[in-house]
């Protein structure tokens, strides 16, 4: 029986305790809560609230850059990678096969074929598989001007197999008509330097097909069907499209057939290659990673060059807020000192800069978050807002002083390139770039406001 009686002692005992302790934080909370505001509002010489605000101002400032810029970066870089994965490298391109240009247009032939086509089909994380075929050549015109370029000879029905490919080769001329050997759709640049348009004759001069084909010749001749578009101006300039009973026809039967397979996940082509490998071990698969190596080196090392110069202003803000914040404390050792002999811990008196630290990151990264989201959503608007008001400006400016050349005063046809370039919001970036605006003051007040532990509290009074 003693035991039962101190059984329900102890639990309420320690019920009693968990309540107080929750009761004292919660009080503590609120008087650090208090307390920072007041200093934040209120100081003998006004300049707390000045500090404060322009804090917050330069933290927003320094996240919405940051964000705009590297939303603008993303879609600048982007739209060269989309194109290439989509019409050129695609994600991961599988090559010999043991199969030739009959097998694949008429999707028959060889058991290897049969059963890559099972694999492709029975995989979930495959969107899209096609075979293809590609060649160099010379094209010539009709009025005698001639240049290189790649030709790809792609099923005539991509369009409707292919949403990714459909999206990124934009057709600003003529139509995607692939319905006949002898039908060809060309780049734009392709089309400009060979001086033809759509129903002009071009002539493959020049190919370097199987072994089985002619490397010269003058009856290859093509009928342009369409003039295309896209993101990136090397495949505008050297690509063209046939279909693949062209590619039958004009290649030869010892063109090796290539098999193009586009991800729903991009990156997870490392997946899909070893089970490749695994599965069909004589064949050789590349993916996008392996193509243009060196030109997605080099966009990435821009970017990570831009944030770091960027990010130099979270530096600039956190170096400020760190000198107000140890002249708040210099300026507070009266009111501290009052505190510490009223009662006050260590830990909350430090709790009171390290809280304004809090809001002042917090307030400025989620202005400037959202204010970096409105202007990224709007980047077009922006563009031609700050056009038109250059262009006004100039043009009252030139009145003023020179008004014989204002009728000469245009605008800078540059805004609308920049604002034609499509920004690209990548959640994790946004996160990313919050999260250290966030943690760059709170680091600064926490490092400035130490030597609030180090104060001596009957000296600080004496002085006084």
């Amino acid at each position: 029986m003693p035991e039962a009686s101190v059984v329900p002692y102890n639990l309420e005992g320690s019920a009693y305790g968990e309540k107080n302790m929750k009761s004292k934080l919660l009080s503590s909370a609120k008087w650090v809560f208090f307390i920072s505001r007041r200093f934040a509002s209120v100081d003998r010489k006004g300049r707390s609230r000045v500090t404060s605000f322009l804090s917050v101002l330069a933290l927003t400032l320094g996240v919405m850059t940051l964000i705009t810029v590297v939303s603008v970066m993303n879609g600048f870089q982007m739209s060269f990678i989309d194109s290439i994965l989509e019409l050129s490298s695609y994600h991961i391109q599988v090559r010999e096969l043991p199969d030739n240009i009959s097998d694949a247009i008429n999707s028959s032939g060889t058991s290897t074929y049969s059963d890559f086509s099972a694999f492709t089909e029975n995989n979930s994380q495959i969107k899209v598989a096609f075979p293809f075929l590609e060649a160099q050549g010379l094209f010539t015109s009709g009025n005698n001007r001639e240049t290189s370029s790649i030709i790809r000879a792609i099923p005539s029905d991509i369009l409707e197999k292919d949403p990714g490919f459909k999206k990124e080769l934009k057709i600003i001329d003529g139509e995607f008509d692939l319905s006949e050997p002898e039908n060809i759709v060309i780049g734009n640049y392709l089309a400009h330097i060979l001086g033809v348009y759509v129903g002009s004759k071009i002539n493959l001069s020049a190919l370097s097909g199987g072994k089985d084909v002619e490397l010269l010749s003058d009856s290859r001749l093509f009928t342009v069907k369409g003039i295309f578009e896209s993101g990136y101006s090397d495949i505008n300039q050297f690509y063209s499209f046939i279909s693949l009973e062209g590619g039958q026809k004009y290649f030869g039967a010892s063109s090796p057939v290539i098999y193009a397979l586009k991800l729903k996940d991009y990156s997870h082509d490392s997946i899909i290659l070893s089970q490749i490998r695994k599965s069909f071990p004589d064949s050789k698969s590349l993916s996008w990673r392996e193509y243009n190596r060196s030109f997605f080196g080099a966009l990435r090392i821009e970017k990570n060059i831009l944030m770091m110069v960027v990010f130099l202003i979270f530096i600039v803000v956190a170096v400020n807020i760190y000198n107000a914040m140890r002249r708040l404390v210099f300026e507070r050792k009266a009111e501290i000192s009052t505190m510490y002999a009223l009662g006050a811990s260590p830990s909350e008196i430090l709790s009171i800069f390290i809280f304004r630290g809090f809001i002042t990151g917090l307030l400025g990264s989620l202005f400037g978050t959202i204010l970096a989201l409105l202007i990224t959503k709007n980047m077009h608007s922006v563009f031609m807002f700050t056009s038109h008001l250059m262009y006004y400006a100039e043009y009252i400016i030139t009145s003023i002083f020179s008004p014989e050349n204002a009728a000469y005063v245009r605008e800078n046809p540059m805004y609308q390139i920049y604002a034609a370039i499509p920004a690209r919001i990548f959640p994790s970036e946004v996160l990313f770039i919050s999260f250290f605006g966030l943690a760059s003051p709170l680091f600064s007040s926490a490092l400035a406001s130490r030597s609030v532990l180090k104060m001596n509290v009957a000296e600080v009074l004496h002085d006084e």
